[in-house]
């Protein structure tokens, strides 16, 4: 019983990893560049950091079956410590950036939905 927990927890590693990994490189194409994966601050983790010109882009991916269900995936309380993690890592510059926070969504066929600017009342 623990072989096969532990064997679907590197399976659902390995598929955020590579969720990310694909979304990273959808931001990339249109001119974004990477700043950071997996960043952690006090606040918690924000899988992607980007930025494109004076813009910070701290992106929460979501994978599941549907777009649906991969947006019911995230709560309010998450978005609220992403927010704050954002705010700690964009203060660590000592200049002042616009930054976005987005949802990234992946259904079952790899297809991307960005959700831009998402908000608690989403």
């Amino acid at each position: 019983m623990e072989a096969a927990k532990t064997h679907k927890g590197q399976t659902a590693y390995l598929a955020g990893l590579a969720a990310e990994d694909q979304v990273a490189r959808h931001y990339m194409r249109q001119g974004a560049s990477l700043l950071e994966t997996r960043w952690r601050g006090e606040g918690g983790e924000i899988d992607l950091i980007l930025q494109m010109a004076d813009l910070l882009i701290f992106v929460e991916v979501k994978k599941s079956k549907t777009f649906e269900r991969a947006v019911q995936m995230i709560r309010p309380a998450q978005l609220t410590r992403i927010m704050a993690s954002a705010e700690e890592y964009a203060a660590q510059y000592g200049q002042a950036f616009d930054m976005r926070v987005d949802a990234a969504l992946l259904d079952q066929q790899g297809k991307i939905e960005v959700i831009e600017n998402i908000t608690l009342d989403f």
